[in-house]
């Protein structure tokens, strides 16, 4: 374990430990595909070594990190929330509504769950704690960003073969200058955020020269 990240992260210390869910989102930035987010219930007497914020790890080491924590968790869900929902709600709700999925989407009853950022999502099943930066202090949390990166990594390699020409295989839909180069000369395809000003632009630009 990294030793900059905690098993606790300030948790209520009346809460029993090995039913500590962290939540993390990834996917929240990019111009295309679906938001996701991971809850894990990591076991106290088993954690994979060398998990930390999903951002700092290579992508190969990403990938062995979770397949180490799906096998090692007492409890694990990756869920996702796609474009159209995004759009109609907005990226901070949806990103909000994949975690609180994630939750209910466990098959172990957590007794607190800890959310990266500086907001706890609604309705949850079980108490919650916001943790600012909790990816790089907390080592559920940490593992939650990791499940959650690799999974959303996958899902846009799979929209990259059904919609080619943009790239979302190699910038994963975020706002790269090859992404807004496909975006302008091939238009929006269904995976690109409607909501989203670069997407806004580009669909005026389009309609403008019909």
């Amino acid at each position: 374990m990294d030793d900059r990240l905690s098993n606790h992260a300030g948790l209520n210390d009346s809460a029993p430990n090995d039913r500590v869910v962290g939540v993390d989102e990834a996917g929240r930035g990019p111009l295309a595909g679906p938001v996701c987010a991971a809850a894990v219930i990591l076991d106290p007497a088993n954690n994979p070594l060398g998990i930390n914020d999903s951002k700092q790890l290579s992508a190969p080491r990403r990938e062995r990190l979770a397949c180490e924590i799906k096998a090692s968790a007492l409890a694990w869900a990756v869920t996702f929330v796609e474009v159209a929902e995004i759009d109609r709600i907005n990226i901070l709700q949806a990103a909000l509504l994949a975690m609180r999925k994630a939750l209910e989407a466990l098959s172990v009853a957590p007794t607190l769950a800890l959310i990266d950022g500086n907001l706890c999502p609604s309705g949850l099943c079980c108490p919650a704690q916001a943790v600012v930066r909790g990816d790089q202090t907390s080592i559920a949390i940490g593992a939650a960003s990791i499940l959650a990166k690799v999974a959303r990594d996958q899902a846009m390699q799979e929209l990259d073969q059904r919609h080619p020409g943009y790239g979302f295989a190699q910038h994963k839909g975020y706002g790269t200058k090859a992404h807004l180069e496909a975006l302008d000369r091939l238009g929006p395809c269904c995976e690109h955020r409607r909501s989203f000003a670069p997407v806004r632009a580009c669909l005026a630009r389009v309609e403008g020269a019909a």
